[in-house]
Order: structure tokens, then C-alpha cells, then sequence
């Protein structure tokens, strides 16, 4: 809604009528500023400011999804009109540049076929790997169905068994998409019949888009993968433009050779296939229309990680009445309330991530610091709630052993085959963003916290003690050792580190952990465990006097740590000992 005020338009966003889908998609790029890097003091100004309530987020996404359809129809639109005026008009005999019924009905059904492959990535799209169900698995259940008309009782099956079906909606959703793009865009320029083009020209599209749908669900395209920097729509979608037609003319190019082996399959055809001019021209036409259906697909692609891996900004207009009262509840209630590892929970996340890490939204993260303390004892638990959850999993998988030297000395595959730690590291960048963002929000209360509710809450204890549980259980599952000793352990009488007879012990470690090195997941728990050193040395610096006061005085455990309860891994003396290496900055 625009209203004039003293000569200028002046734009309220009215929460009982929704957001224009263009805008939450992205489409009014001129007002959706985000800044180049974290660190600029830049405020945005996105039109998705907006009261937001726990009921508006089917809204949000369903708002994100409207966007996203009519900016690939657009899309679509132009990427048809542009191939049969520039790359399939010298093919075109009869009046390539006048519109007709049949050019029309072509139009319409190459849209048609981008919208349903659309359609397909957006059902089947996560923020997060998900596993699916192996073929023994389906085919058991499919014999239990039919034998004993029962289910299994198991709900992770349930969960994998739409995972794969989901699969396979995405794979014939495209080999059905590539049979009506191919025929719709070749249609015109084909010298065969009808009857051919469909079916041949049809069947080798039918085959392009089965290749080109086994390809997306192998790599995992359907992945949502966040951007570390969030630019404006335009240049982000932009920035991917060259990338997406590099692989299209890989794609299309092999492709091209696997359907042209199809070609065999038919029966004989007319001379006039055969000859010359004719045979080289109906080639060229259908790679030029697999490159363009290809290219079509990856912008689509691309398209939707864009508008769905955007920032939301889970706050009322700065300066209404909401702002004014508690900005922060919004964003609590889309922590809290949404879905476990849902899109909706890590638009949440990011929005947290970008409040503590930055200087963009300082309002924001000053409503935090409010005199009851309650809104940060709040955001601390959602923060470290995820973490948390992956400490307990690493631990559980690590509970077999009695040990921490037959933690190491067990196979990499007696742990990695445990399916709950291979799922659990799927979630590394919700990990990665609740570490930095309560490290950072930490750092913040150093000077930003007017009534100390940071550190009487004891938040800061709980956030440290977080922090190095999961770090240690992190660096347990990749092999470290995760026990410290005494400096002047195995020390002789004249200070000489004497050798010890455990050294086949070190070596067997040594073998471990070059295995797990090899491990899918070892790539993921080293980079979260280098994450979790950056916060933890960030929350360091920032208290880095007061920590060696309190350890001088003997109380860093007392005063750092917390103390209620038996820490999820680890124990509250070996957080000190691992505490006093960060302290003097030697921890690795």
C-alpha cells in the first residue's frame, strides 16, 4: 500500500493482506539492499519488513514460491523467445519472425513443461541431505504390503521411503519435461513428419531429461546451500548465469551422443533423413534445443536457491509499536516453533547469525540486552539447542567404547556406518551459524549489555560450556585426543621426556585417523571443529582479562564453567585444562 505523505510516496506493508510475492521473491530489487560483506554498517532496506506472526510462516514460503514461478515463467518466456529468433531461425523455412497457432501451442507447452520441472525441485527441496531408502529396503516393504498388508512400524523407513519417492518424482518430472521442451522448441524447425518428431526428436528428449534428472538427484542439486555473502537478488542471480551455461554445454553435449545412440532403436527412415544438408541441419537443431532445455533447467536451478536461500527479516518495521515493545519475539517464536531443520527454521538462524555477526541490524541486537534477561536466556537456549543435540549424538556413538584410547583405537567403520552421526553432520551449517552467533552475541554483551543480564543469567558459562563439549566430542570422533595431561607427565629426573612403551598404541591411532580421513564426514567434523575454535578463541579475546584474573585467583572453573549438571560429554575438568590452552592460546 502506497500513500503520499508531504510530496513523497511513502511505502506500509499491511500484514492482513500478505507481501506481494515479487517482492518476497526478490523482485523489487531496487529496494533490497543487502550489503557486500558482514561487516559493512550498510542498513537494507527489504521490502519483507513486516509484522510477522507464528501463523504468517506458511505464508512466507508460500509467498517465496509464488515469486519463484512467475520469475522462471518470465524467465522461461524469454529464453523460448530468444532460441527461435536468434539460434533456430536460419532452420525455419516458413516465416520464422510471424507469430501462428502452432507457434503459439508451442509456447505454451515449453512453459508448461519448465513449470512442472519447477514444481518437482521446489516439493523436493531441503536445506539439508537427506538419506534415502535403499532398494532392499523398498522392495522388503513393497513384499510386506502385499503379503501381510502392514507397514513397517519404523518411522525413519517412512521418512527415507517419501525421500526416495520424492526422487523419483524429480527424475520423471524432468525426463517428461525434456520429451515436451525438446519437441516444443525443434517444432517449426524439424523437415520430418509430426509423427517422427515425436518420435524420435521426443524420445531422445524423453532421455535427455531422464539423464539430466538422474544427474540432479546423484549431486545432490536438490540441496538449499546458503551463500556466505548475501548480495541483492540481481547479482546473485546474476553471478551464476556463466556457471550454469559452462555446464549446460557439458551437459548437452553428452547427452546429445547418448540419445543419438538411441537413434538405432527406430526403424529405417526416409533418404531424405539420410542425406547431406538434411542429416547435418536435424542434428544441430536438437543439440541447439537439449542445450536450451538444459540451460532452461540449471536457471531454474539457480533460480530457486536464490530466491529461497534469501535473507528474511523475522522483525516489525523499525520504529512502529512493535518495535518499540519486543522486536525480538518474531524471531523467538520462528526459532522455537518451526519445524526441526525446515527452510522456515533456517531463514531463522540466518536472520540470528546476521543480527549477532554484523553491525547491520544493531536495534535488533540491542532489544536482546532488555532488563529481565529473559529474551537472552531465550536466544542462548535456541542457539545452543542444535549443538547441543550433536554433542548428545556423538556421544551416544562414542559410548561403545570405555576409553578415551579405544575411542581411537576403534575402526572408522565400527563408528561412520552409525547412521545418526552421518545425518547429523548434514546440519553443518546450522552448526556453524549457532556457534558463531552465540560466540559473537557473547562478545557483544562485553560492552553492549547496560544491566548485565549476559553474565547474572549465567549464559556465559552455558555458552562456553557448549562450546567445548561439542568441541571435544567433535575432535573424539575425528581420532584427537581428547585427555590432557600434566606438563610434567613422564618427565624424568633431570626434566627429560623419556619414551614410552605405547608406541605401537600411537601408531595404530596415527592409521585410524588417516582412515577417517577418507570417511565422507571427516571434511564436515574438521571444519566444525574449526569453527568451534574460532568462537570459542573470539569469546577468549573478548574476556580475556577477566579470564586471567579468575584464573590467577583460581576460579576460572567456578566463574566460566557451568555447574549445574554432568556436562552432555567431557567433564568440567577437562573444559578447565582445555579452557587454560585457549587462554594461552595454544590450542590446536
Amino acid at each position: 500500500m502506497i500513500k503520499e505523505k508531504k510530496g513523497k510516496k511513502e511505502f506500509k506493508f499491511d500484514a492482513s493482506h500478505g507481501v506481494c510475492p515479487l517482492c518476497v521473491a526478490g523482485g523489487t530489487l531496487s529496494l533490497c539492499k543487502f550489503p557486500s560483506s558482514l561487516d559493512s554498517t550498510a542498513v537494507p532496506q527489504n521490502p519483507e519488513l513486516m509484522l510477522w506472526a507464528a501463523s504468517d510462516a506458511e505464508m512466507i514460503l508460500r509467498n517465496r514460491f509464488l515469486g519463484f514461478m512467475i520469475w522462471q515463467s518470465i524467465q522461461s518466456t524469454a529464453i523460448f523467445l530468444l532460441c527461435k529468433t536468434l539460434l533456430l531461425s536460419p532452420f525455419t523455412p516458413n516465416h520464422p519472425f510471424i507469430p501462428s497457432l502452432f507457434g503459439c501451442l508451442a509456447f505454451l507447452l515449453f512453459n508448461i513443461s519448465m513449470a512442472l520441472f519447477a514444481v518437482s525441485i521446489h516439493v523436493n527441496s531441503s536445506p539439508q541431505p537427506r538419506r534415502p531408502a535403499s532398494l532392499l529396503e523398498l522392495g522388503l516393504s513393497l513384499l510386506r504390503l502385499v503379503f501381510t498388508a502392514s507397514t513397517p512400524p519404523d518411522g525413519g523407513f517412512r521418512k527415507r521411503e517419501r525421500v526416495s519417492l520424492g526422487f523419483v518424482m524429480i527424475v520423471s518430472a524432468a525426463a517428461m519435461s525434456g520429451f515436451l521442451a525438446v519437441v516444443s522448441l525443434v517444432w517449426g524447425s524439424y523437415r520430418g513428419s509430426f509423427r517422427e518428431l515425436v518420435g524420435e526428436v521426443g524420445f531422445r528428449g524423453f532421455a535427455v531429461g531422464l539423464v539430466y534428472g538422474l544427474y540432479f538427484v546423484l549431486k545432490q542439486r536438490w540441496v538449499l546451500v546458503f551463500p556466505i555473502i548475501q548480495r541483492p537478488t540481481f547479482f546473485n542471480f546474476k553471478m551464476g548465469i556463466p556457471s550454469a551455461t559452462r555446464k549446460s554445454l557439458r551437459l548437452s553435449f553428452g547427452t546429445y551422443l547418448l540419445s543419438a545412440l538411441l537413434i538405432l532403436l527406430f526403424p529405417q527412415r526416409s533418404t531424405s533423413w539420410l542425406c547431406g544438408w538434411s542429416y547435418f541441419a536435424q542434428h544441430v537443431v536438437f543439440y541447439i534445443g537439449s542445450f536450451v532445455v538444459i540451460l532452461s533447467w540449471e536457471l531454474i536451478q539457480h533460480l530457486h536457491k536464490v530466491l529461497h536461500t534469501r535473507r528474511f527479516m523475522f522483525a516489525p518495521p523499525k520504529g512502529s509499536a512493535a518495535a518499540e515493545t519486543n522486536p525480538s519475539e518474531p524471531l523467538l517464536t520462528a526459532l522455537e516453533e518451526s519445524s526441526p531443520r525446515s527452510l522456515l527454521q533456517y531463514l531463522a538462524y540466518l536472520d540470528m547469525y546476521m543480527i549477532c555477526r554484523s553491525n547491520i541490524d544493531t536495534w535488533r541486537r540491542a532489544a536482546f540486552f532488555e532488563e529481565t534477561g529473559e529474551t537472552y536466556k531465550r536466544i542462548v537456549e535456541a542457539l545452543l539447542k542444535p549443538l547441543d543435540q550433536l554433542t548428545s549424538t556423538l556421544s551416544d556413538g562414542l559410548s561403545s567404547s570405555t576409553s578415551s584410547i579405544s575411542h581411537q583405537l576403534c575402526s572408522s567403520d565400527d563408528i561412520h556406518q552409525n547412521s545418526e552421526i552421518l545425518e547429523s553432520f548434514n546440519d553443518f551449517q546450522l552448526f556453524a551459524w549457532c556457534a558463531e552467533a552465540a560466540a559473537s552475541l557473547m562478545g557483544h554483551s562485553h560492552k553492549e549489555d547496560r544491566f548485565g543480564v549476559a553474565q547474572l543469567s549465567g549464559s556465559h558459562a552455558a555458552v562456553l560450556s557448549s562450546l567445548l563439549s561439542c568441541l571435544l566430542a567433535v575432535e573424539a570422533f575425528m581420532g584427537k585426543k581428547t585427555s590432557l595431561q600434566s606438563p610434567n607427565h613422564m618427565l624424568g629426573p633431570a626434566g627429560i621426556r623419556w619414551a614410552t612403551n605405547n608406541s605401537s598404541v600411537r601408531r595404530e591411532i596415527a592409521t585410524t585417523v588417516n582412515k577417517k580421513k577418507n570417511s565422507p564426514v571427516h571434511s564436515k567434523a574438521y571444519s566444525l571443529a574449526d569453527v568451534l575454535k574460532i568462537s570459542i578463541y573470539r569469546v577468549v579475546a573478548e574476556f580475556h582479562e577477566e579470564m586471567l584474573r579468575s584464573a590467577k585467583e583460581g576460579l576460572l572453573e567456578k566463574d566460566w564453567l557451568s555447574s549445574s549438571g554432568k556436562p552432555i560429554y567431557g567433564s568440567r575438568d577437562l573444559f578447565a585444562q582445555k579452557l587454560e590452552l585457549f587462554l594461552s592460546f595454544q590450542a590446536t
